[in-house]
This record gives C-alpha cells, sequence and structure tokens, in this order.
C-alpha cells in the first residue's frame, strides 16, 4: 500500500471539501442555487471519483497499519457526508448547522489521516 497515494488523495479532497464550504458561504449568502447541470454535477462527479478512491485506499492503510482513534466506519461515514455536502453546498435551502457539522467531521478524520501519515514519514 503506497501512503504517498493516500497522503495525496486526502489533500486533494480535503481541497475540495475546503471549495465546497466556500461556494456554500457564496450560495448561501447569495441564496441563488447553482445550476444542476453546468455546476453541480461536474463538481460533484469529480469529487466522487477522489472520494471513491480514497475510501478504498484509506481503508487499505487502516487495515495494513491500525492507527489508533480512526476505524472503518469513519472512514465509511466520512466518505458519505464528503459526498452529500459536495453536493449540498450548492443550494441556499441547505441547513447551515447540518453542513458545518457534517464540513467539521469530515475536516477532522481528514486531517488526523494527514497527521498519522506525516508521523510515518
Amino acid at each position: 500500500m503506497k501512503t504517498q497515494t493516500l497522503y495525496e488523495l486526502t489533500k486533494q479532497l480535503l481541497a475540495y471539501v475546503e471549495e465546497s464550504s466556500v461556494r456554500f458561504e457564496e450560495i448561501k449568502s447569495s441564496k441563488i442555487e447553482a445550476d444542476f447541470y453546468s455546476e453541480v454535477k461536474p463538481f460533484a462527479d469529480k469529487v466522487k471519483e477522489l472520494n471513491d478512491r480514497w475510501k478504498n485506499e484509506a481503508i487499505l492503510w487502516l487495515i495494513e497499519t491500525a492507527p489508533k482513534n480512526l476505524h472503518r466506519n469513519q472512514i465509511e461515514t466520512t466518505s458519505d457526508h464528503i459526498e452529500i455536502i459536495s453536493i449540498q453546498a450548492f443550494f441556499p435551502q441547505t441547513s447551515r448547522k447540518r453542513f458545518i457539522d457534517q464540513f467539521q467531521s469530515v475536516k477532522y478524520v481528514l486531517e488526523n489521516i494527514l497527521v498519522h501519515l506525516d508521523m510515518k514519514k
């Protein structure tokens, strides 16, 4: 298992999650829904493809290294939340509290993985 691959995927996913957060704030304040086919779907598809690769790598890494405070269900939940926020970021009616809770949860797990990988370098 290449931890460098997981590291790169995690960094890229974290960037997409941050981008979703910025987009969420822009859409929420403008109250204008993004166009589904020109904005939402291309972004969500790009995130999903990366997210699927990340999830597989992260699960393999978990099995091989068994890091403390990280479990398979966290990876599964994080992956689900990433898909949800990559879409919900585009809609002004999205609940701010729910979006922020999911965003913070995802960010915590991704950053936690990066910390574990940095310690192994």
